[in-house]
């Protein structure tokens, strides 16, 4: 399999950073290009801790891919720049592999299409850590059996969205599996529908935290007859999510449109 070329969107963030970090050391994945816009201009070895780097950071993406030809855009940033980076690198003639949060159905829906028009392959995950991914799946199992379920989702307060993608994700899977297995949860008499109770996604109510101090952390919660049952993952360090983007780089590559979620990478 030959190498494939990588550049990163959002290179000075933390988990820019980490994406650098790991791309460099992979033996398959080349490192030939970082985008941000706060460190335009500088080295990216010193940017990221990359030893022997001469990469320099640079400020448009899409200037970027023209110049380095990659493969695989892997995008990291803000919210309210997820889809033009999308397109940018589709147009591009690359594929992106993306961690920037706060996409909608309809944002899917759209990135979808795009992937069809391009005929290139994407991968959207709320979620990058193998162990997340695991916990959903066991939480959509769980819930064909225990329909009564809470989702708590902590993390740090730099975090902008609310609730997390993988709260919403988990969510969605439970919903999927409960009307798979045509369960219902039931509905208590008298609770009152307020703000305290949390978000109500489908029948799963969430609730997010955000603390200085925490990273991320998600707890889904089941309860029935006499026993509860817990299905919780913790993120300690932002390496975690290093083998799923490196995973999700070498998998985009035989793809011909848009997956979301790394669950559906796994085997």
């Amino acid at each position: 399999m030959s190498t494939i070329r990588v550049l990163v969107s959002g290179a000075g963030g933390r988990m820019g950073q980490e994406v650098c970090r790991a791309v460099d050391r992979a033996d398959d994945l080349l490192l030939v290009a970082a985008v941000d816009v706060q460190y335009v201009g500088e080295p990216l070895g010193q940017v990221a801790g990359i030893k022997g780097c001469e990469l320099q950071v640079q400020r448009s993406l899409s200037d970027a891919i023209a110049a380095s030809s990659p493969d695989v855009v892997v995008d990291f940033t803000q919210p309210y720049s997820r889809y033009a980076n999308f397109r940018a690198t589709l147009d591009g003639g690359a594929r992106p592999v993306v961690g920037t949060t706060g996409w909608t159905p309809q944002d899917l829906s759209e990135a979808e299409q795009a992937c069809r028009e391009a005929g290139l392959g994407a991968v959207i995950a709320p979620n990058f850590a193998i162990g997340a991914i695991l916990m959903m799946r066991f939480a959509a199992m769980a819930a064909k059996h225990m329909p009564s379920v809470e989702i708590i989702e902590l993390h740090h307060d730099a975090k902008l969205d609310a609730p997390s993608g993988t709260a919403v994700k988990t969510a969605a899977l439970i919903a999927e599996a409960r009307r798979a297995a045509g369960v219902h949860p039931p509905q208590p008499e008298g609770a009152p529908n307020t703000a305290a109770r949390g978000l109500d996604l489908d029948q799963v109510r969430i609730h997010s935290v955000r603390l200085p101090g925490l990273l991320a952390h998600q707890e889904t919660l089941f309860g029935g007859l006499g026993q509860t049952l817990s299905i919780r993952h913790d993120t300690i360090s932002r390496d975690s999510f290093m083998p799923g983007v490196l995973l999700a780089c070498r998998r985009v590559m035989a793809l011909d449109g848009l997956v979301y979620g790394l669950e559906a990478l796994l085997d």
